[in-house]
């Protein structure tokens, strides 16, 4: 039954004196038994809506914790409706939406609960008074949060300094830490050695953390290590500060001979660095370095033709080629004809000119008029050429396309069946009668089933095969179009997703509505 109340908690079309009753039956149910999991999924649900009044809202976070943080991330409950020294989780939830006000935030930096002013050291929009406190907080694990999300420039710059090489390695993730200390992280100049790490915190010097160790509450990663000079935070420092966008180019470029991979692939995904730089990082000795340069859309096309042309390379993938907006259009083709481009737009493709779209719909290679085939806003010619193309695999791409006829998409599953039948069904054009005959097909396709059941033109007579098959029950359930006998008989079934689905459906009579709210006897 909780299943159907959850599902009904959800009913965009249930009535608000509903509302109100099914708020009314969970506070209850929580006040009986804080524990009931039934009332808090309920709780849980109706925190969802966004029509609930502000009685229902205060009645509801005052009886759920999870509900209430809820309502607040969602903006229903606000700032005069929380205690924060009774609730100071649901405070720090709103300070974190940036609904909260200051007097909260030093408040809560003051707070005994360590794990409160960590949460607190996330906040955005921190007042510089608060920031600073925090930032001498004695607990190191509250002044690393600090340094990896404050927002003020000159928090991030004092904390880059710190003594401690977990709040510096933080702080070089933050691009709030301003440029000239990010770089001072990178070449050292001006910086006093760290005095402390977390290996070092732990353990007595030298350690090495096994790579492979699993043990719980250890407190350490794997391959943490320090020898005095805090190897492994250091290197993580660095590696951070080559991903950080607000690093100095030239301060990052200086770690493309790191010994560490992480901090090379790291400069290589970077968008602001010389070309000489990417030319050397795609011949790097390992092939995730070379795999991000070939997926950076800031390289050149020189550099672009030259690591298609790299057919010898098989550790990359060089289909993320195809995924650059710059790529010359030949070297698309060609890439088209050599290797697998997953089925996702291009930005090559969706900027195209019309002509240059004809070509490629023209091209004698299938997979090359496959990338033309890609593009829904295609002239109507070019779609209507590719609608009739030979290749199966060409109409698999274009039938999705709005504006392709009935009667097109109709030859296309007479000519290939099952192989285009899934990407016809998703046409957005696709009659209530195509569907109804495409969830009939023999063999039927339980893949069109998806399509089907979540179609806005679909009936009843498309929805009840897709309602048969359990993979789509519950996608169908929710479908408008079902009448309400379906759907009632739905609600008694043995299938619990899709009962919930039927009872959220907003094609639910309000006489059932109210019979599933009614307590039972």
């Amino acid at each position: 039954m909780s299943h159907l109340l959850c599902g009904l908690a959800a009913n965009p079309a249930l009535p608000p004196e509903l509302v109100d009753r099914l708020v009314a039956r969970a506070v209850s149910a929580t006040a009986a038994d804080p524990d009931d999991d039934i009332a808090a999924d309920l709780a849980y649900a109706l925190s969802e809506r966004t029509d609930l009044t502000p009685a229902q809202v205060l009645a509801l976070s005052a009886h759920d914790e999870y509900a209430a943080l809820r309502l607040a991330r969602g903006g229903l409950l606000t700032a005069a409706d929380v205690d924060p020294v009774a609730r100071p989780r649901l405070a720090l939830v709103l300070l974190d939406e940036r609904a909260g006000p200051a007097e909260w935030a030093r408040l809560l930096a003051a707070h005994p609960d360590g794990e409160v002013r960590w949460t607190l050291a996330s906040a955005p929009g921190l007042p510089l008074d608060v920031a600073q406190s925090l930032a001498a907080d004695p607990d190191i694990d509250v002044v690393a949060e600090l340094a990896l999300w404050t927002d003020a420039p000159e928090v991030a710059a004092r904390l880059a300094v710190h003594p401690h090489a977990e709040v510096r390695r933080k702080a070089a993730s933050n691009e709030a830490t301003p440029p000239a200390a990010l770089a001072a992280l990178i070449t050292g100049e001006g910086l006093a050695p760290a005095e402390s790490c977390r290996v070092c915190d732990r353990e007595e010097v030298p350690f090495t953390h096994d790579p492979l160790c699993t043990l719980p509450d250890w407190g350490l990663f794997g391959d943490e290590a320090c020898a005095g000079g805090h190897e492994s935070t250091v290197r993580d420092m660095l590696h951070t500060a080559a991903e950080n966008r607000a690093t100095p180019p030239g301060a990052a470029a200086l770690l493309a001979g790191h010994p560490s991979m992480r901090i090379r692939r790291a400069l290589a995904e970077r968008a602001d660095l010389p070309a000489s730089l990417y030319a050397r990082l795609a011949e790097d000795s390992h092939p995730a370095v070379r795999q991000a340069v070939v997926a950076n859309p800031a390289i050149d096309e020189p550099l672009i033709r030259a690591l298609a042309a790299a057919d010898d390379d098989r550790d990359i993938d060089r289909s993320a080629l195809a995924r650059h907006p710059r790529v010359p259009l030949d070297v698309l083709a060609h890439l088209a004809r050599t290797v697998r481009i997953r089925p996702e737009p291009l930005p090559r493709i969706e900027a195209a000119s019309p002509e240059e779209l004809a070509e490629l719909a023209a091209s004698p290679h299938a997979a090359v008029r496959m990338l033309a085939a890609r593009r829904r806003d295609l002239p109507a010619e070019v779609r209507d050429a590719l609608a009739a193309d030979p290749d199966a695999a060409v109409l698999k791409t274009i039938a999705p396309h709005p504006g392709i006829t009935e009667d097109r998409l109709r030859a296309m599953v007479a000519r290939h069946g099952v192989r285009v039948l899934v990407k016809v069904a998703s046409n957005p054009d696709a009659s209530a009668a195509l569907l109804a005959d495409l969830a009939r097909h023999d063999p039927p396709v339980r893949r069109a089933f998806r399509e089907i059941a979540s179609h806005p033109n679909a009936t009843v007579q498309a929805l009840l095969p897709c309602l048969a098959v359990e993979e789509t029950r519950a996608r169908a359930a929710g479908h408008p179009a079902l009448p309400p006998s379906v759907l009632v008989g739905l609600l008694t079934g043995e299938d619990h997703a899709a009962a919930e689905a039927a009872a959220a459906n907003p094609a639910l009579p309000r006489p059932v509505m109210e019979e599933l709210i009614a307590p039972r006897a």
